[in-house]
């Protein structure tokens, strides 16, 4: 069983095993829970803002605060299977998953989010509207509810005003669906018909990166409903990819194999619930096994380019080796964290300078 005792002798070896400012800081600030301002992790930070990660994302971003379109399908484009940030929403999942702070010394995320704030304030749509083509009804909710979850996470310490009608009306939706603890499509398509006026059975997906973000105003129980709901359904049936956790305990797959990423949506899916340790057990125990004699992990070579992730590389080249362990190896941290976190599960988590 994974503790968080472990968990920290983990990060910190990842820590001095590499040299990589951008590490030693993602690794201090969301793994070892450093103080923001603390004096070590304001040094550090200074290293971390001229790594080529973040120069890549600030030299890749246009005058605007966007990386071209909004949302985006996989690009066909050959060319483009070696860009890590294709889309903004992908970049701005990137900023987040490195590190960057919205109160850093770089205009990245500032720039990033006055474009999503004029998106917000824009009642006509109009902005949004070049980014949702097609007569899909369901297209400007569910994108502008996506746009809402970025904001709130560029900006996690403050909740963002602009995001209040739209998470008062997904959680008025959210209750409805989950009434008495069961999820039910009828109820949920009659509040969505009723707050946006659409009038399709295809029903808007619930916005859980929204809902989740303001977690102190949902309750425990209601959490549980959805976590009921929707993390059973992945568990047994997997996320994006038809990839389920429920067999890992039975008849553990193989973890240097070329498929082993796509458990990882299934996994940061359920993740993002409170009280998952029904789901996840296995998965988790799974990953804590197959780490390797230096206490990292590593996907093997043989792993290809995952479009659906791109943003979680932590490095501008994949091809090597050592690469390649950073960034498996952040992967694999970084569901631990959050397990841990949502799982409560306690123990020391002071940083031992």
């Amino acid at each position: 069983m994974l503790t968080r005792e472990n968990f920290i002798k983990y990060a910190q070896n990842f820590c001095y095993w590499c040299e990589y400012p951008a590490v030693k800081y993602k690794v201090m600030i969301d793994f070892l829970d450093v103080p923001y301002h603390d004096e070590s992790l304001a040094k550090m930070r200074k290293g971390f803002l001229k790594s080529d990660i973040v120069i890549e994302l600030r030299d890749t971003q246009d005058y605007n605060g966007t990386w071209g379109k909004l949302f985006s399908v996989v690009d066909k484009k050959p060319e483009m299977k070696t860009k890590f940030t294709r889309t903004t929403m992908s970049a701005l999942a990137r900023c987040v998953y490195i590190g960057l702070r919205i109160e850093d010394e770089s205009d990245i995320l500032t720039l990033a989010l006055e474009h999503l704030e004029d998106i917000l304030k824009d009642k006509s749509y109009s902005l949004l509207r070049k980014y949702s083509s097609g007569n899909n009804e369901r297209l400007v909710p569910w994108n502008l509810s996506s746009v809402a979850a970025m904001a709130e996470a560029i900006s996690p310490n403050n909740y963002n005003s602009l995001c209040d009608d739209l998470y008062n009306q997904w959680t008025y939706i959210a209750i409805c669906a989950f009434e008495n603890g069961e999820y039910s499509h009828e109820r949920d398509k009659k509040a969505q018909h009723e707050l946006f006026g659409t009038h399709e059975d295809r029903l808007i997906p619930l916005p859980l990166g929204l809902l989740l973000s303001r977690r102190r105003n949902i309750s425990e129980s209601f959490e549980n409903s959805m976590c009921d709901y929707y993390g059973k359904s992945a568990y047994e049936h997997g996320y994006f990819w038809a990839i389920p956790l429920d067999k890992i305990a039975e008849n553990p797959p193989d973890f240097v194999d070329k498929y082993t990423q796509r458990y990882f949506p299934v996994i940061d899916y359920i993740n993002q619930f409170k009280n998952t340790r029904r789901y996840l057990d296995g998965a988790i125990e799974w990953l804590e096994r197959n780490k390797n004699q230096d206490n990292l992990w590593d996907f093997g070579p043989q792993v290809s380019f995952d479009p659906w992730g791109a943003w979680r590389y932590f490095s501008t080249n994949k091809s090597h080796k050592y690469n390649r362990t950073v960034n498996c190896t952040m992967e694999v941290l970084s569901v631990f964290k959050k397990y841990l976190d949502n799982n409560d599960i306690i123990g020391s988590n002071i940083y031992e300078h």
